[in-house]
């Protein structure tokens, strides 16, 4: 008998999206001598969107293919140059990279050399998506050739360091040199090639230009610090004039609630300026935790007498994100003290309303006790007056009786007089009915 197939096995609508994210952006093999320029663009969702539109069009009409719906990176084997484009979370990076002759001179003044003009046209006919950040010029040389490092760089910033297990150079001094395509310069690096091979070395000059990157992103964190400081010592003073009123005044209900709707409005600023920063802090944070990654991945040792790139970065990042972290956290302390201060002012509202809560009830039941006192003395008096008009009606009665001589001799105004205990306390017993009654329909009870 013939076996049924085997059902198809479902996917999950992510595993190829999942398994495709660890080859994502894959090394490309590198043989020295090769310039690349590095570019990286700060990018929202809509420029990122604008931008692969733009780059599939710039693909067209170079007939290569544009990257598919959802990549994130894409690699465009061009004449002149090959680009790697790549797509991240708010910036976007085009790498571009080509044989280039060795350096002529042997100053910093001739590094870098000039673009040639073919590339610098194939770079400016794809427009930047968003404002530039990152900008890297970075020269991967063989070991042999070119000037020295202390010519090229400025000694005094030089760092260097002997990487991938003594198989390359990086060098760097950080700084901006003069650029055609970014007005504040682009940073010059470079890399020797001590016996890499292809490979290692398109993976070692990836890396390093991630240093150069995502060092440059951590740092945007620090003008966000340094505008945050004015703001925090604004709001720290206000909360220690608060604490100053709350403990030098007794106040009242009306300064409570002044100083109250103080804090509160400090509390409302602190929390518009961390919600407005705590993005750019965090993304600091991971970016500083990558470069840190980065440094570990590309196996440094020191090359004396220069710093290394961990050394240097240690001395110069590590300062800037400990601010940074340094104003986070002052930031969650503030924020601690301000809703301290405003349970403090709180509970002092709260006992000053119960304290005139308390006064006007105390005031409502001498009222009420008055208002009970003044009502038994209506009632008394209605009782007498109530009496005395039925006693007039019984003498009234009374003496028509005696008229007709049907009172056997007695004396009508005798006979009244008598009658005046009885009616009194017969009013009263109906008057404490009546008031028992009425309460009884309001839903109170009256003691006895």
């Amino acid at each position: 008998m013939d076996q049924a197939p085997a059902p198809k096995l479902v996917e999950h609508d992510l595993r190829a999206a999942i398994l495709g994210e660890l080859h994502a952006r894959p090394f490309h093999p590198l043989a020295a001598p090769r310039r690349l320029i590095h570019l990286g663009f700060m990018t929202d969702a809509a420029a990122a969107g604008a931008d692969r539109a733009r780059l599939a069009a710039f693909a067209a009409r170079h007939a290569l293919p544009g990257p598919v719906d959802g990549a994130k990176q894409h690699r465009l084997a061009l004449p002149e140059a090959n680009l790697r484009w790549e797509q991240h979370s708010e910036f976007t990076t085009m790498t571009w990279d080509f044989a280039c002759a060795l350096p002529s001179g042997d100053s910093a003044a001739d590094f870098p050399p000039p673009l040639p003009t073919a590339i610098l046209a194939t770079i400016r006919a794809l427009a930047a998506p968003g404002p530039l950040l990152v900008a890297a010029d970075l020269l991967l040389l063989a070991e042999e050739g070119g000037p020295a490092m202390t010519r090229i760089f400025d000694p005094a910033s030089l760092a260097a360091a002997s990487a991938d297990h003594g198989a390359a150079v990086i060098a760097t001094d950080f700084r901006p040199r003069p650029s055609p395509l970014a007005e504040a310069g682009a940073v010059m690096l470079l890399v020797r090639d001590r016996g890499m091979g292809e490979t290692r070395a398109g993976a070692l000059v990836q890396r390093v230009l991630e240093i150069e990157t995502y060092r440059t992103l951590a740092l945007l964190a620090l003008p966000e610090t340094q505008r945050l400081m004015p703001v925090m010592a604004r709001i720290e003073a206000g909360l220690a004039r608060v604490t100053h009123a709350m403990t030098e005044t007794a106040g009242g209900l009306e300064t409570d609630h002044r100083l109250l709707d103080e804090l509160t409005r400090l509390a409302a600023a602190l929390e518009a300026e961390a919600a407005a920063s705590q993005f750019r802090f965090t993304a600091a944070r991971a970016y500083d935790e990558i470069v840190a990654q980065r440094l570990g991945a590309i196996g440094e040792a020191a090359l004396d007498p220069w710093p290394s790139l961990s050394a240097f970065l240690a001395r110069r990042l590590a300062p800037a994100m400990r601010t940074c972290q340094m104003l986070e956290r002052r930031q969650d302390a503030l924020a601690t003290r301000l809703a301290r201060g405003a349970n403090l002012l709180r509970t002092r509202v709260d006992v000053a309303i119960e304290q005139q809560n308390r006064d006007l009830l105390r005031s409502m039941n001498a009222r009420t006790a008055l208002q009970l006192r003044l009502q038994h003395t209506v009632e008394g008096l209605s009782i007498a007056a109530i009496s005395y008009y039925v006693l007039a009606l019984i003498g009234h009665v009374l003496d028509g009786l005696a008229a007709r001589g049907w009172l056997l001799g007695l004396s009508s105004v005798a006979v009244q007089a008598m009658a005046v205990p009885p009616v009194v306390l017969a009013v009263a017993l109906l008057l404490r009915r009546v008031r028992r009654h009425a309460s009884a329909e309001a839903g109170h009870t009256e003691r006895p």
